[in-house]
């Protein structure tokens, strides 16, 4: 956990910010939820038991100030909100997303099977690709089984 705190740190100073007690209560709320993709009503509401004092107004810019420093990642998963995550990555790329359409339920897949699309694509339409994020939508096994059985 040490170490996360430490890439924090040094971003926020890189960019002139400093680790202020609500930026890392915020970002405790990440590290504690690693799995999760969390709204800013969620760390809002996670963050207000241990510091009852922030604002909702506060997660918000924290949230996107953490967005810009590349810290967590704001996501999209098509629900009429922005979701949040903690942003692990070691390589360039975002993981993919499976979204139950019955459920909500998100899963992450971690394998990144467009590396060689990538290449193509960008060979044959003369275009840089930096990143991509690629979202299935379907049903997960427990929504599946419940369909197949109605």
């Amino acid at each position: 956990m040490g170490s996360l705190f430490e890439v924090l740190r040094t971003k926020l100073k890189e960019k002139g910010y400093k680790l202020t007690t609500q930026r890392r209560v915020i970002y405790d709320v990440f590290i504690e939820n690693t799995d999760s993709h969390l709204s800013p009503e969620e760390v809002y509401e996670m963050v207000k038991d241990k510091y009852p004092e922030i604002g909702l107004a506060t997660v918000y810019r924290t949230l996107q100030l953490l967005d810009e420093l590349e810290v967590v990642s704001k996501i999209n998963f098509n629900d009429g909100c922005n979701r949040y995550e903690l942003n692990t990555n070691t390589d360039d790329h975002q993981h993919h997303h499976l979204i139950c359409l019955e459920c909500g339920n998100v899963s992450e897949v971690e394998i990144d099977l467009l590396d060689n699309l990538e290449e193509k694509i960008e060979m044959e339409s003369n275009f840089r690709i930096i990143d991509h994020n690629v979202k299935f939508f379907g049903y997960c096994k427990s929504c599946d089984e419940k369909k197949s059985i109605q």
